[in-house]
C-alpha cells in the first residue's frame, strides 16, 4: 500500500485525481479493469468531468466523486465513481462523511452509484441477499438496474437525514 506519512487529523483529505494513494487503492477496486486486461494503469482513475476525490487521513480508504455534464446512461446527479475501505473506521460511516462533502460542493444534488453484484458478495439483510450494504447502512435505496445489469442505488438529502 502508498501510504503518505505526512497525513493527519480524521476524516477525509481531498486530493487530486492520480494521487498516489488513491491509485493504489483504485488498482484493487473490482472496477479497475486495467489490471485484469495485463495494460498498464493510467495516472489519472476518474473519467471526465467535475471530480471531487478523496482519502481517508491513514491511507486506508478511497472514495471519488464526479459530476459530468452529459450522461451517456441519462443518470442525473452526482456519481460516487469509487468507494472503497480496506481499513480504518466503519464503511457506512466514511461514506456518510463523504457524502456530506459532496453535498457541500454540489448542495442539493441526486448521489447514484453502480454495483455489480456478480463482483461483488451479497450481504444477506432481512432475509435477501443486498450488493454495496454499507450505501444502504449510509441511506441509499436501490433505485433500478442498468442496461449493463448493474445495480443502481441513489441517495437523495432529504433520504440522509438532512445532511446535506
Amino acid at each position: 500500500m502508498n501510504v503518505q506519512p505526512f497525513l493527519f487529523g480524521s476524516g477525509w483529505i481531498e486530493v487530486k485525481d492520480g494521487n498516489p494513494t488513491a491509485r493504489d487503492l483504485f488498482t484493487r477496486h473490482y472496477s479497475n479493469q486495467y489490471g485484469r486486461r495485463g495494460r498498464r494503469q493510467p495516472k489519472l482513475i476518474i473519467g471526465p468531468g467535475f471530480k471531487l476525490v478523496l482519502i481517508s487521513v491513514d491511507g486506508g480508504a478511497v472514495c471519488a466523486w464526479r459530476k459530468e455534464k452529459h450522461r451517456a446512461d441519462g443518470q442525473q446527479g452526482v456519481e460516487c465513481c469509487i468507494f472503497r475501505r480496506e481499513q480504518g473506521d466503519v464503511a457506512s460511516q466514511l461514506l456518510k462523511d463523504a457524502m456530506r462533502l459532496a453535498w457541500d460542493r454540489w448542495p442539493n444534488s441526486r448521489l447514484f452509484t453502480f454495483v455489480d453484484p456478480r463482483e461483488v458478495a451479497p450481504t444477506m439483510r432481512a432475509g435477501r441477499p443486498t450488493w454495496g450494504h454499507c450505501f444502504y447502512q449510509a441511506g441509499w435505496r436501490f433505485a433500478g438496474i442498468s442496461k449493463k445489469r448493474l445495480h443502481i442505488l441513489e441517495c437523495l438529502p432529504e433520504m440522509a437525514g438532512g445532511t446535506a
